[in-house]
């Protein structure tokens, strides 16, 4: 639709002689198109913050932990505390169809790491190197634990981020220095940054890890397993392979088969699947929200136009009497519509992006890295989305300004 200058001109005069109306819808219109934006940055943002709490982790992992038992079962009383065992790594590894990397766990709480002057209580972890596969390791200086160290029972330790920032200065390099923990040095051959929330035994930024061999050995905790970690190949889904673990765990520990609660089962793809079809629903709800409080403005529009072509049946009519035609009509209502839904709705894009840069640059202030800005995409198919419902919210009053007939007007004046 063209719009030249005259008719731009003879608009904004129409829209000016109205002020308070044209406020009110520009106001309904300005409104929608703002709750779209900011509700789908905000939707945005609030995801991208959930997933760094599990930034790092295998989404096709599990984990498996003993409790006391619920039945009695063999000779053996109610409430029995029972430990996994390395044995039983062996026995899912060969008995399970699926498992990709299984790895045990173990850890020991209230210790003090001690550097110089310097203490910290933090818990102390053994870990094997295939460890990274279930808990990605982002290393900001020297590496993580790795076969050799196991083989060799090193007395070599992999610091967390919380750790050395209590234990060492801003900066420094804690490779090769020496950290002593309950009496035994361990020289530090890296540091972990990684800090995710989804803590397994205990949260590695505040761990010192050591080779599970070494740990092994200084506490004396022999065969004990504290907590079996596992993923699962890419076709296989863990609560598929849930029961049968559980079901092999329990022969070999003499737990009754119908015992709930000996067994501790912790699906982490299930709560990843949860946490993603959370936010599905957010998105939709965001949209329905959205584009309903948009379509009410359109329909404010439509029928403050429609005020609009009654209050100047006169005028109209006139213009029909004097040679308009009815294009000339459709086009000049259309125009309005369409004006006044364009710009309220680029001021309510506008006004929203600095509401959501405020909001971002808050959030990530503490160093977070969540985006709460839309696309640049969905800046454009709003305004075309604007467009659209103006066009719409127009056509019912100019198909009835364009079936004013010249008579009428006079007669109704």
């Amino acid at each position: 639709m063209k719009i030249d200058i005259d008719s731009f001109e003879e608009i904004l005069i129409t829209i000016t002689r109205n002020k308070t109306r044209s406020l009110l819808t520009a106001f309904g219109v300005f409104w929608g198109i703002f709750m779209l934006v900011a509700l789908i940055g905000g939707g945005q943002g609030m995801q991208d913050m959930m997933n760094a709490n599990f930034e790092g982790f295998a989404t096709n992992s599990g984990f498996i932990a003993s409790q006391k038992t619920g039945e009695a079962y063999k000779g053996f009383r109610k409430g029995r505390w029972w430990d996994l065992e390395l044995s039983d790594i062996d026995r899912l590894r060969s008995q399970v169809k699926g498992i990709e990397v299984i790895t045990p766990n173990v850890s020991q709480w209230g210790n003090d790491a001690v550097y110089q002057d310097k203490k910290y209580t933090c818990n102390v972890k053994g870990l094997y190197p295939d460890y990274v596969h279930i808990e990605a390791q982002d290393m900001t200086y020297g590496r993580f634990i790795n076969e050799v160290d196991i083989r060799e029972k090193r007395k070599v330790c992999v610091i967390g981020k919380r750790v050395y920032e209590s234990l060492f200065t801003p900066g420094e390099d804690p490779c090769g220095k020496y950290v002593r923990v309950n009496g035994v040095y361990y020289q530090v051959v890296g540091m972990s940054s990684s800090e995710g929330n989804m803590n397994i035994n205990g949260s590695g930024s505040e761990a010192v890890t050591l080779p599970f061999s070494t740990m092994q050995e200084t506490y004396r905790l022999g065969g004990e397993v504290h907590v079996i970690c596992f993923t699962m190949q890419r076709n296989v889904k863990v609560s598929k392979v849930k029961d049968e673990m559980e079901r092999i765990i329990k022969a070999a520990h003499y737990i009754s088969p119908d015992d709930k609660q000996a067994i501790m089962f912790l699906d982490a793809e299930a709560m990843f699947s949860m946490v993603d079809n959370l936010f599905i629903g957010i998105r939709i709800l965001v949209w329905m929200v959205g584009l309903g409080t948009l379509l009410a403005g359109a329909i404010g529009v439509s029928n403050i136009m429609m005020v609009t072509v009654k209050e100047r049946t006169t005028e109209i009519g006139i213009r029909r009497a004097i040679g308009a035609k009815p294009g000339d009509i459709l086009q000049q209502i259309l125009s309005e519509s369409m004006v006044l839904t364009t710009v309220a709705g680029m001021c309510g894009i506008s006004f929203a992006v600095m509401v959501l840069q405020i909001t971002e640059s808050n959030v990530n202030a503490g160093g977070g890295d969540a985006r709460f800005q839309v696309s640049f995409g969905l800046a454009v198919g709003t305004c075309i989305l604007l467009i659209a419902l103006g066009v719409m919210a127009g056509l019912a009053p100019a198909y009835r300004a364009m079936a004013i007939k010249p008579i009428e007007a006079i007669r109704d004046e």
